[in-house]
């Protein structure tokens, strides 16, 4: 195996059509800061987070994933991965160099196998950040990404070769097949994962909480806030998190979770669960079930931005 030069997950970037009302709603209701605002674009960060952001909004006519982002040790392993990358006929974005994002930073962009932009940087300055505290129900950081992929075994076969990331878990139906893969780069259970849809777009973004009693405090101001609720609270057995879904303004889902699982890569073997068996979807049995409306809800709108960079 290709040593692994990611080391972690940065920051997920979305575009919407109504910037302040996503902006409120992320930073009023959701619980993130506000860092740094531009004209049309807001950068988020998570209180207990050292990234300087875990969400960057942008306002656009077209609703998209602008970029997922991971961190590399050093400029040399961004240049390493780069290289590798152009070798194999991958099409890049930017070249290596230096960023304009707060942080600053040394990274440089490219297109997934579906079109997707990915960003991978180094040397980001690091955020003043806090140990969040009892009872504060916020997220400390952003835990993972889930995209949706209209052909998943090869999006898995894409992030494996030329980025080294490691299958830790799958879930399959008997009648449908494998349906999600879950994805390492570091000893978190999944950085990422690939969801089987008909079109790619973003499932779901899912933030960590400080513990349980964080978790169901955050998970019941949504329910107050009148937020709608997708699935949860439960835990799942996979990764061994805890999950509560919501939609935010946008249609986007997005997850409370705590006490997501770390594996000892050495020795790990991934699993194969049927999620037809209702304690893999949720080992407390306290979810709403999961069914076709709970699954189409995460499909999401189809991603507007393929093989289109965005702006910034």
């Amino acid at each position: 195996m290709t040593q692994r030069l990611i080391t972690h997950l940065r920051h997920v970037d979305l575009a919407v059509p109504d910037l302040a009302r996503q902006r409120e709603f992320y930073t009023n209701t959701w619980g993130l800061a506000e860092e740094h605002t531009d004209t049309g674009i807001t950068f988020l960060a998570a209180e207990g987070s050292p990234e300087q952001y875990v969400v960057r909004l942008r306002e656009s006519a077209d609703k998209r994933i602008d970029l997922i982002s991971f961190g590399a040790a050093d400029a040399a392993d961004v240049d390493t991965l780069a290289q590798r990358l152009a070798a194999d006929g991958v099409r890049l974005v930017s070249e290596p160099g230096d960023l304009h994002t707060p942080g600053g930073g040394y990274g440089f962009r490219f297109f997934d196998n579906e079109g997707r932009t990915v960003e991978i940087s180094s040397d980001v300055a690091v955020r003043q950040h806090r140990q969040v505290e009892p009872g504060e129900s916020i997220p400390v950081r952003l835990s993972h990404v889930v995209v949706n992929s209209a052909d998943p075994e090869s999006t898995r076969a894409f992030y494996e070769r030329h980025l080294s990331f490691a299958l830790s878990d799958t879930l399959m139906h008997p009648r449908m097949g494998e349906m999600m893969w879950f994805m390492r780069v570091n000893a978190w259970h999944h950085s990422m994962a690939i969801a089987r849809c008909p079109h790619p777009s973003l499932h779901h973004a899912s933030f960590e909480l400080r513990g349980i009693d964080e978790y169901m405090r955050g998970t019941g101001r949504l329910l107050r806030a009148g937020v709608e609720k997708i699935w949860g609270p439960g835990r799942h057995l996979a990764g061994n998190n805890t999950f509560s879904y919501f939609l935010d303004p946008h249609g986007n889902t997005i997850e409370y979770t705590t006490e997501l699982e770390q594996v000892d890569e050495d020795t790990w073997h991934p699993h194969l669960y049927d999620f037809s068996n209702p304690e893999v979807s949720d080992q407390w049995g306290t979810a709403n079930q999961m069914n076709e409306f709970v699954a189409s809800r995460s499909f999401n709108d189809p991603d507007k931005g393929l093989f289109v960079a965005p702006p910034v």
